[in-house]
Order: structure tokens, then sequence, then C-alpha cells
């Protein structure tokens, strides 16, 4: 074998390697069936309260970008009253950025068991300039929202937070500035023990179209559906076993096809999220989602409307995930 040759094959070997050090977990986490049994279909008013949310913010507010403040500022006043509405009492947690104020609104319902440690769930409010931003990420608001409502009067075995971040979006995106890097290091200032992290990042777009799906890697379309109407559950390696674990809970708890993914952080869209923050301190994240651009051709831009969105699947899914915080805060 000549001199070339043996590079070439050395080359290869390693792009093998590396594929499957990619892949094993991928592998390793997909083994029970992806759809649960039918359940009662998704009530009316139900679907009315996510619609209503999601006209709030995506159609009456509109943008929500860094450089829409004035539209951040009655997003975070909307959550904050439909919170106070539900009988809460929230917190801000406000810091500067660029010369102003901004603020997460976090929801927290202390523990009666194991109140030393913490089951966080969140979701941003912001957005890009210049997109309605329904998918992204009104969707995920309105889902937490909810969830929020449901929850309350509950009393989980641990301390419960609910988070509302702010700038989650570019140019804060990956930098010490991202509402839920602050929520993230105050934690860790402050010794909470976060056991799990869910972000809810874009849960209503679906659609039946055979090939509709993306993925991140080659091959990904021969281990996965290529019909987008599936919910994601996605985390690093660090977090497998809690993505094993949602996913188990999700479809016990919904009708909708769940997929995993657990693997290196630096696969694009992996860490396109809130969870990115928390995998900065050890502790497990993982980003509940409808893929993104992956699916969505309307990410990020200004097609991203209320019309878009199917509210009875995000009614489904609300009902699998309001099963699986109460488990991950119980059990």
């Amino acid at each position: 074998m000549t001199m070339k040759k043996k590079m070439i094959t050395a080359v290869l070997l390693v792009l093998l390697g590396i594929a499957a050090l990619i892949a094993y977990p991928v592998l390793r986490i997909r083994g029970a069936p992806s759809v649960s049994p039918p359940l009662p279909a998704a009530a009316p008013e139900e679907i009315g309260r996510l619609r209503a949310h999601v006209e709030e913010l995506s159609i009456l507010i509109g943008p929500r970008s860094v450089l829409d403040y004035s539209n951040i500022e009655a997003t975070r006043r909307y959550i904050f009253a439909t919170l106070r509405a539900l009988g809460y009492d929230p917190i801000l947690q406000t810091y500067d950025y660029r010369g102003r104020p901004f603020s997460n609104v976090i929801i927290s319902i202390p523990g009666t068991g194991k109140r030393e440690e913490t089951v966080l769930i969140g979701a941003h409010y912001d957005t890009v300039d210049g997109t309605p931003g329904a998918d992204d990420n009104a969707s995920g608001v309105a889902v937490l929202l909810e969830i929020c409502r449901i929850l309350k009067g509950s009393s989980p075995g641990r301390t419960l937070k609910m988070v509302f971040f702010v700038l989650e979006e570019p140019p804060a995106f990956r930098t010490p500035f991202m509402g839920s890097a602050v929520c993230a290091r105050e934690a860790k200032a402050a010794g909470e023990k976060i056991s799990a992290m869910i972000s809810l990042e874009m849960l209503g777009y679906y659609s039946e179209k055979k090939g509709g799906q993306a993925f991140p890697l080659p091959l990904m379309g021969l281990m996965f559906s290529t019909t987008p109407d599936f919910i994601a559950v996605v985390g690093n390696l660090n977090s497998a076993g809690l993505v094993r674990r949602i996913a188990g809970l999700l479809k016990r708890g919904c009708d909708i096809p769940v997929e995993t993914l657990a693997t290196m952080g630096f696969v694009p869209g992996v860490d396109f999220s809130d969870h990115r923050s928390f995998w900065e301190f050890g502790w497990p994240a993982a980003m509940i989602t409808d893929t993104a651009f992956y699916r969505n051709p309307n990410y990020h831009g200004e097609r991203d409307t209320i019309a878009t969105l199917d509210f009875d699947r995000m009614s489904r899914l609300l009902k699998g995930l309001v099963k699986t915080v109460e488990d991950l805060c119980n059990t």
C-alpha cells in the first residue's frame, strides 16, 4: 500500500470512529416504541388558552428582540400578570445588558420531601429581530404558562422552579448575558442542586409530509422518522439518563411520537437553547423541541406566525409534560 493510500485509509478510519462515537449514544437510548397508545382528545378549552397566549405574544405584542425593548417589557408584564392571576407570587431576576434591565420571571414551589433538590423547567420569551416568533418561542411560553396553571396548588416532593427566560436569542446567545446563563450562575452560587432541567424550545410545528424532517448528521434519517410529526428530547452525553427518562414519561403521558438524541454538544442544534447554560455546571438538562429549523421553514423569519401552529398537538403534548414534571419532582 502506498503512503498516499495509507493516509487516506487512516483518515477514513478516524472519520468512521468519530461517526461511531456520535452515533453510539443515539442508538443506545433508542429502544422503546416511539408512539403511545391513543389517549383522550385535547380539550377545546385548553386549545383556546394556548392559542390566546400565542396570539398575545406573536400578534398583539409582536417581535420581542433586544431591539424591541418595549415589546420585551410588554411580554414580561403579560407573563407576570398571568401568573399573578393564577395565584402565584412570581419574582423577577433582573440584570443589565447594554445599559438596560432585563428580567427572568420565576415561579418556585418548595418541595415537601427533597426540598434541597430542584427540578427546573423553562422557556425563553424573546425572539430574533423581525419575527412574530409564534413557534420560536411563543409556543414554549404558552405551554409553560399552562403547566403553571395546572400545577397551581400542587405539593411536589422536590422543589419545582418554572422560569421564563429572557435573552436566549442572538446577540446574547452563547454569552454570559443569556437569561438562562444568569439563572444557572445564580443557582450555582446559591448552592442549589438541580436534579433535572427542561428547556421548552419550539413546540408547535408539525407536518405529515414524508421526507419533511432534516437532521444534523448524515444517515440519521435511517435511524429516525423522516416525517416531522414527532417531538424530540435532546441532550448531551451527561444528560442521556434524563433524556431517556423524559422520553419514557412523555410516551406514557401523551400520544405524540417521541424521538430522542443524546450526543456530543458540538452536533449542530443540540445546544441551541437554554439547557446549554445548565450543562456548564454539570447539571443534567434536556431540550424538548419540534426540532426548529430541521423542519420549520419559517424559523427566525416573518412567516413564523400563529397560523402555522398545531394547537391540538400542543395541547396533547401539554398533558404529557405535566405528567413528566410531576414524576421528576416526586420519584
